[in-house]
């Protein structure tokens, strides 16, 4: 039998939250990943782990950065890029530029279901409020990403979160144990204007969507530009907060199996 995510189940009047971390065992590693720069970090985590590295990106506005960092250090550590099928036409195009000019190929995950189906299916989840949002995110991002992670026997998942994007992430710590793995932010201390100058600095293409009144960017249809919304915040993911579902918690006793 296919396996889906319950319809029925899928949703309980409990809220997602940030996913569950534990700061006892990583105190030590975050007091030396404190005194290193991103590319020491990156390399620190390299030296420990090896191909047990694994970085994600979803080629934005900033992704750029991390890859570069990451391929500065290994050309050896998987990239995985999670392709909801709604991403803007110019972030398809920034994915392949930088595909070619940093010369590598990223791990392509997308959800079980298409897009057509999914909506045949369940219809427009984005426009279904928070829980259609929550459900939306969990069938197309953090399921793939799941299923990456598990298939490369990951140890330590690289993202690019910075403190200065989101309420959410200013008390994140460098490296945080999850669900049996270990996340490591190697620029979560990098403010706006670090991020892009180092684009110019390596050479590095601005997205299409550069310098076009967006914060960030994901889905086209729940992206908003900044003026249009009066929270930064409220520009992504239907205006249901900065956090995607990659980086929550789904409840306990929620079912996803049919």
């Amino acid at each position: 039998m296919h396996v889906l995510y319950s319809v029925k189940k899928f949703w309980q009047d409990v809220p997602f939250a940030l996913m569950k971390t534990s700061s006892v065992d990583t105190l030590s590693d975050n007091q030396t990943l404190a005194e290193m720069d991103a590319l020491g970090r990156i390399r620190w985590a390299w030296e420990k782990y090896g191909t047990g590295l694994l970085a994600s990106t979803s080629f934005g506005l900033q992704s750029a950065v991390m890859i570069h960092l990451v391929r500065e250090v290994s050309k050896e550590i998987p990239i995985v890029f999670i392709d909801t099928g709604y991403l803007f036409p110019g972030t398809y195009e920034y994915a392949l530029k930088l595909q070619e000019v940093l010369n590598f190929k990223a791990h392509v995950y997308s959800a079980k279901l298409s897009p057509a189906f999914q909506e045949a299916s369940f219809g427009k989840l984005w426009e279904q409020g928070r829980e259609g949002m929550t459900k939306y995110n969990w069938l197309n991002k953090k399921e793939p990403m799941d299923r990456a992670l598990k298939e490369f026997g990951t140890q330590v998942w690289m993202a690019g979160l910075r403190r200065t994007q989101a309420n959410e992430r200013k008390e994140l710590n460098y490296v945080e144990q999850q669900n049996g793995m270990l996340k490591l932010y190697p620029i979560l201390d990098w403010d706006d204007k670090t991020t892009y100058q180092y684009l110019p600095k390596h050479d590095l293409p601005y997205h299409p969507l550069e310098g076009m009144d967006y914060d960030s960017v994901g889905d086209w249809h729940s992206t908003r530009k900044i003026s249009e919304v009066e929270k930064i915040e409220d520009a992504r993911h239907g205006g249901h907060g900065r956090e995607c579902g990659l980086h929550l918690d789904v409840p306990e006793g929620t079912d996803f199996t049919v």
